[in-house]
């Protein structure tokens, strides 16, 4: 998985998801704790895994603390501002200006019919 991939989303699930994958892989270097050569393989992922699944979890700490702290520092007057219904539509409408979606308008009545009577 790409780096970009496990930092968006939801990093504290993927850290989740990693711890597990690393606690199974290190069941199963147990399990072939026999066979030298497969062991060192099984182990190696484990601590991979592991590791991979705390610096995620580290990740969206650090994350959760940022947010919170860029929110404390927000006056409330703007939040309020920001979560109005007038302020939701002008980011939506403005969203679908910019990606290029914003659907051009209902043709009226005489728009019709002026096609109507030149398309004959």
């Amino acid at each position: 998985m790409a780096l970009k991939g496990l930092l968006s989303g939801n990093p504290s699930r993927n850290a989740t998801l990693y711890l597990g994958i690393g606690v199974i892989s290190l069941a199963k270097a147990i399990a072939v704790r026999n066979d030298r050569n497969r062991f060192r393989r099984e182990l190696t992922d484990a601590a991979m895994f592991i590791g991979v699944g705390l610096a995620l979890r580290r990740y969206s700490q650090l994350k959760a603390e940022k947010r919170q702290e860029i929110e404390s520092q927000v006056p409330d007057w703007a939040i309020d501002l920001a979560t109005s219904e007038q302020a939701q539509r002008s980011v939506r409408s403005l969203a679908k200006q910019r990606m290029g979606r914003q659907s051009e308008p209902e043709p009226s009545l005489k728009d019709r019919a002026q096609r109507a009577l030149l398309s004959r």
